[in-house]
């Protein structure tokens, strides 16, 4: 019987590859662009719009890219869930998402 060695196959280097541009996550990009496009919805006709559109974007930006640094992947959207999540947590309360696996006992048999 002839020895077969492990079968090995080619990976790319980057399975779990960051999707960032100019240092901002995706969401951080699209939460900016959506504020440049809303206010010049609404302020671009006005006399201050380059004040109020690009104004407000550049502060988006610049406090975003400041806060996050040094922060987890993600870290606004982690934060957003666990401010919204109730801060009580109670031991005694019933799991209502948790369904049993089967519903009759089968006194350890398999």
């Amino acid at each position: 019987m002839e020895e077969k060695g492990l079968i090995t196959s080619s990976v790319p280097r980057s399975l779990d590859s960051k999707n960032k541009l100019f240092g901002f996550e995706l969401p951080d990009l699209l939460f900016i662009f959506m504020n440049l496009a809303i206010t010049n919805l609404v302020f671009g006709s006005s006399s201050y719009r380059y004040s109020l559109v690009w104004g407000s974007t550049a502060i988006i930006a610049v406090s975003l890219f400041f806060l996050k640094r040094g922060k987890p992947d993600n870290y606004i959207q982690h934060l957003g869930e666990y401010i919204s999540q109730g801060s009580l947590k109670l031991a005694g309360k019933p799991d209502l998402k948790h369904r049993p696996f089967n519903k009759e006992s089968n006194n350890g048999r398999i």
